[in-house]
């Protein structure tokens, strides 16, 4: 798989704009039925997707879409990159590494990222000391969850689990449906686990966050389609035209 280069990004301006989102959504928590549904048809909200099995019961969700013109194929390998250290999750990076994340956004595909197995770990934070996500399943070119199946965790004094959807479904000749679901549980229900994984703060995060992300995605597949469909094609030898075709000898 050859590399092929993005759109140019403006990180200072989209810093500004992921500070300006992050200040509103974290001021309007009347807004948060919007933000938890954004992009997403009622079909989508309702429907059964992949891990949703892994966490039965949830203290609060998301699901976001988005779509993208480009098929599923063209748009995955932007997806199974993603993560710290590897290839970002084209989103604000500088407000991620502003909490030491140390995120650089691919505008590339990179072959040796283009594999990934159930139980791969996917990092946001180079530290241990944060949480670390799991490959839980794994279908080129439609589905990536990633989570962690509840189990306690001392810093909260909570069972915590999550999961992390990506799905890609085909919405036409050449483009995609791109779904995310985002899904937490926690047991303890005091103000530390609130804080720490609930909907007050994380949730307005993870809206500004991921929905940067998801259009990151889409600006990058559908650059790169074009790019490809620009591409020269080689003429077949013999074949390409009928000038150069040999005379038929009776």
């Amino acid at each position: 798989m050859t590399m092929q280069s993005a759109l140019p990004s403006h990180p200072v301006t989209d810093t500004a704009e992921g500070v300006v989102r992050g200040a509103f959504a974290l001021l309007n928590p009347f807004r948060r039925s919007y933000r938890t549904q954004w992009g997403a048809t009622h079909e989508e909200l309702r429907r059964t997707l992949p891990g949703d099995d892994v966490l039965p019961e949830v203290r609060w969700s998301s699901t976001h879409a988005i779509d993208i013109s480009a098929p599923p194929d063209q748009v995955w390998p932007w997806i199974v990159q993603i993560g710290q250290g590897r290839g970002g999750f084209y989103s604000y990076a500088l407000l991620e590494n502003l909490f030491g994340c140390r995120i650089t956004n691919a505008d590339e595909i990179i072959p040796e990222l283009q594999t990934l197995a159930v139980g791969d770990e996917i990092r946001m934070h180079p530290s241990d000391a944060m949480p670390v996500f799991r490959v839980l399943q794994v279908t080129p070119p439609t589905t990536l969850l990633l989570g962690n199946r509840p189990d306690h965790d001392a810093k909260t004094d909570s069972a915590l689990g999550v999961t992390w959807l990506f799905q890609l479904e085909p919405s036409g000749p050449a483009s995609t449906r791109l779904i995310t679901r985002w899904r937490m549980f926690y047991t303890a229900d005091s103000m530390r686990s609130r804080l720490a994984v609930g909907p007050v703060l994380i949730e307005p995060i993870d809206f500004v966050m991921e929905t940067k992300m998801l259009q990151g995605i889409k600006e990058r597949a559908e650059h790169r389609k074009t790019q490809l469909e620009d591409e020269p094609v080689a003429p077949e030898q013999n074949k390409a035209h009928p000038k150069w075709q040999l005379p038929i000898t009776p």
